[in-house]
């Protein structure tokens, strides 16, 4: 709207102007009033100016505008209820003209300056600054500032999350401007550090706060000029940096500095001694025996690549207890693992210095790295004093167990430059002392060749066995921890030959996998593993090994598919146990066999969950339907940190969504123990001992009964 003004041939009141000046006035009063318009009509805000009658002198367009006005009625002379009057008219007002008119009138009678807001129907808040005139009447200035205010409250708002974030936090907190300067700190931050407000008041600088810190005796050691260098580092290169402190307290806590956007940075500060703990326990079991705490055979290997990597002189030991099996049928296994703590005691005690290596590679096989020997008379005291110590009965409740050791030797470099022909060439010596009496040393000969003949006649024994139908199935059953009803059985495969009877399958399960027969044995086992299981009640499942050779094969599913056609068994209640190698190879046909197969609806479960290197990674890398923890964590399990770690390992199996099933339970309380944690299912000695087919049928088929009639 176009501002209101004096016209300038508009008759002037009082004594008549004489004169050429006349026209000169008139000229100059209407340039003021054109510059007088434009200046108004040109604000940001709306203008509107009242007389001392309250009617309305001028306006602008943003005064009509701001209220939705039609300008055609509001015009110099419109008395100001009017306006208010045809605001509500509009249904631009949230008041009745005379409510809107009483709360105007103070500030009309007040005569001095005066702001207030009113709030439009529509939700706008409009700022009104009154100013009284001289003259009588006033000038209004109005100011749409509703993102103004929508802007603080979101501010206020955002406020209100950071102080709620940084007041419920389970990290500690630190935040620095771009001077240094501390700006923020959280309680968390004072509760990790068991110190006050005043200990770090805001303002401080990053070298006061570390100074305080060492002052206080929270941090024993730290370079403070190197701390802050690196820090000031990380920051010009707009990198994240975290470091783990350790306190004096014997708490480990992890800071994460993260550079800001506009300068300055934030600390983060998170208690993970408990985390670092169950690392490093995690850690040393993938590198230890978790019986004798030894290095393992992944350990061992990495350290012997290592020495040979340095050129330097080694003597590989073989070792194998002797009459070992007899300690266990004697006295069970409890006792043969506390022979076997003794025997790593005893190794160790027989090592020259802390550079040789003593390992446990399963069993009763240990190994030994003799570093530089001073030719084959120092390895031969060596392994003089091994069977000695090793020859002395072990005393143990009042009773004495004696064993042997045989060894074999394999000297570097005469007798291999590799780690893999040392080590087999140590085990050809090792079989030579098993051959000649036991309890005896033998070094490595180049003519050794009696290991390979034993070792061909067991393949040729095993190619036969499978056409004489010499294997069977025992079958192990597996139960539901909470229910406690038998949910399936673990088919285990048995070889009965004629010639060396009862075979462990540890001994020839390998050999069958080296010269490709676990293939179609494998293949006979899961059919007749399925053909038993369609005989038993309905839902029970069965449980088969398989090998990674078998699933490289490439014709595995189709094997897999054929055993459930023959026997009728639904896919869903298969459920085949792989190992870590399997997931080690990451080809396309183990990945793509291993999606088929889930697909159709059958089940994969890792077996020996925990042993292996990284079984968290290959989880990640392809996710099974169940997990089973070792046996040698269920036996270790009054100890706190084992114990940590399958609570741990149940814990993730619940927030995966996998079946956790644990092995090896042998008493009352590892099944409480397993119960109270939540584990699903459990397999051992305790819920049953492998069986025959016929047993196990028996054992399911009353257990069904009884579930049919209760």
């Amino acid at each position: 709207m176009s501002v209101a003004h004096v016209k300038a041939g508009s008759p002037v009141r009082g004594r008549r102007a004489e004169g050429v000046g006349l026209p000169r006035i008139e000229d100059e009063l209407r340039k003021q009033n054109d510059r007088f318009s434009a200046a108004v009509e040109n604000m940001s805000h709306g203008l509107c100016m009242f007389d001392a009658d309250e009617r309305m002198i001028i306006c602008n367009g943003n005064y009509i505008s701001i209220f939705c006005l039609n300008a055609e009625i509001v015009q110099p002379g419109i008395r100001f209820f009017d306006i208010l009057q045809h605001s509500v008219d509009i249904g631009v007002a949230s008041h009745s003209a005379e409510e809107l008119y009483a709360i105007r009138k103070p500030y009309i009678d007040r005569a001095k300056p005066s702001t207030y807001e009113e709030t439009l129907s529509d939700g706008r808040i409009i700022n009104i600054s009154h100013r009284p005139l001289a003259s009588g009447g006033w000038v209004s200035i109005y100011e749409d500032i509703t993102e103004q205010r929508r802007a603080e409250q979101e501010l206020k708002e955002q406020h209100r999350r950071f102080d709620a974030a940084l007041a419920n936090m389970s990290q500690g907190l630190l935040m620095y401007d771009a001077d240094g300067r501390l700006i923020v700190r959280n309680e968390r931050f004072l509760e990790l550090y068991h110190v006050t407000p005043a200990d770090f008041p805001l303002g401080m600088s990053h070298r006061d706060a570390l100074e305080q810190l060492a002052r206080l005796g929270i941090y024993a050691e730290i370079d403070i000029d190197g701390e802050i260098s690196k820090t000031a580092a990380c920051l010009q290169a707009g990198e994240m940096r975290s470091t783990y402190r350790h306190l004096a307290d014997g708490r480990t806590l992890l800071v994460v500095r993260q550079p800001m956007s506009g300068g300055g940075w934030v600390a983060t500060f998170d208690d993970v001694t408990e985390r670092r703990r169950v690392e490093e326990r995690m850690t040393h079991l993938a590198h230890h025996d978790t019986l004798t705490n030894l290095p393992n055979r992944s350990m061992f290997r990495e350290r012997l690549d290592q020495a040979l990597g340095e050129a330097t002189n080694l003597a590989i030991f073989s070792l194998d207890l002797d009459r070992f099996k007899a300690v266990n049928d004697t006295w069970g296994h409890p006792a043969g693992d506390w022979l076997l703590k003794c025997v790593a005691e005893r190794l160790q005690r027989c090592l020259r210095n802390e550079t040789d290596v003593v390992a446990r590679f399963g069993g009763d096989e240990f190994v030994i790295i003799q570093f530089n020997p001073k030719g084959a008379g120092d390895a031969e005291k060596l392994a003089k004093r091994i069977v000695d110590i090793i020859g002395k009965p072990f005393r143990d409740k009042s009773r004495d167990m004696h064993v042997g050791i045989s060894v074999g030797i394999a000297l570097s470099p005469d007798d291999g430059r590799d780690a893999d022909t040392l080590l087999k060439n140590a085990d050809m010596a090792l079989y030579r002392a098993k051959s000649q009496g036991r309890n005896v040393y033998r070094f490595f000969e180049p003519g050794m060749d009696a290991m390979v003949r034993a070792r061909r006649a067991l393949e040729t024994d095993l190619e036969a066995a499978l056409r004489r139908r010499e294997f069977e199935l025992d079958f192990q059953p597996i139960m539901n921890i909470a229910s406690g009803e038998i949910v399936g059985a673990e088919a285990l495969m048995r070889w009965h030959s004629p010639a060396r009877g009862l075979v462990p399958p540890d001994d020839f399960i390998p050999v069958a996998e080296e010269i490709g027969l676990i293939v179609p044995l494998g293949e006979w086992a899961l059919r007749k593993a399925c053909t038993v299981a369609a005989g038993w009640p309905h839902g029970l499942r069965i449980a088969v090994n398989v090998s990674a050779v078998q699933i490289k094969s490439g014709t595995f599913a189709r094997s897999v598919i054929s055993a459930l056609a023959f026997s009728g068994v639904p896919a869903n209640r298969l459920e085949l146990e792989i190992t870590e190698t399997v997931l080690m190879d990451e080809s396309d046909t183990v990945l793509k066999t291993l999606r088929q197969l889930r697909d159709l609806g059958v089940r994969i479960a890792l077996d020996d969950f925990g042993i292996g290197y990284s079984s968290l990674g290959y989880l990640r890398r392809f996710p099974v339907d169940k997990i089973k923890i070792d046996r040698s964590f269920i036996r270790d399990i009054d100890n706190r940190d084992t114990a940590a770690i399958v609570r741990t390992v149940i814990g993730l199996g619940a927030q995966l969504g996998t079946t956790v099933t644990a092995e090896g339970v042998e008493t009352e309380a590892q099944l409480e123990f397993l119960r109270k944690e939540g584990c699903v299912e459990a397999q051992g000695y305790l819920i049953g001992i492998p069986s025959k087919s016929a047993d196990i049928a028996r054992l399911l088929g009353s257990r069904a009964a009884i579930r049919q009639s209760g």
